[in-house]
């Protein structure tokens, strides 16, 4: 996928009125690029439009509108734009109680790196994850992480065929699978390979 430049962006007059337009048609695109493995760990899977929405979002919220600003944060999200063979997406570790939560992320340390992907007839593909920075000390985890999948040419070959694809975590203190992933998600996934 193309990378985003500052033109494709609107400007934050224009942004302000077309907000619920875009926010509305953002949030229905992304309703088919979720998926919760089990009941704490939610992936969203990012592309252009998504981090358009995120970077609009941003440069709404902090008024930037000079072009270093907006530069900025387009050298912050472009990254997580997939390029044709891999898919990025941004991994939430959920436990609605502050407490519980604090006691899970200690207890899970190196979640990120258990997350999998596995086509059909194919390897597991394991995540590698948060290439931009270290998000765990040696007491927890953070809730959240970037991930990114790469696939071979096979495998997106396999996709693009319809075949089916299945996912989850293998940490010794969080097991769950999706098998197979939903169509509309495996096939907004399928999408986003050449």
């Amino acid at each position: 996928m193309d990378k985003l430049t500052a033109p494709d962006l609107m400007s934050l007059e224009l942004y302000a009125r077309e907000r619920p337009a875009f926010r509305a048609r953002v949030l229905e695109h992304k309703r088919n690029r979720k998926l919760a493995v089990g009941p704490n760990v939610t992936w969203s899977f990012e592309d252009r439009l998504t981090m358009q929405y995120q970077v609009q979002e941003m440069l709404r919220a902090e008024r930037i509108f000079e072009p270093e600003g907006i530069r900025d944060e387009l050298d912050a999200y472009n990254p997580l734009i997939p390029d044709g063979s891999n898919w990025k997406a941004t991994l939430l570790i959920e436990f609605p109680d502050v407490t519980e939560r604090q006691r899970q992320l200690a207890l899970l340390i190196g979640l990120e790196d258990r997350c999998w992907v596995q086509v059909l007839g194919h390897d597991r593909v394991y995540a590698i994850a948060d290439e931009d920075l270290e998000r765990e000390t040696a007491e927890k985890t953070s809730a959240v992480h970037f991930l990114r999948f790469e696939l071979t040419s096979p495998m997106i070959a396999a996709l693009k065929s319809g075949a089916a694809l299945a996912a989850g975590v293998d940490h010794d203190r969080y097991r769950h699978s999706v098998d197979p992933v939903p169509e509309p998600v495996r096939a907004a996934l399928a999408a986003d390979l050449k």
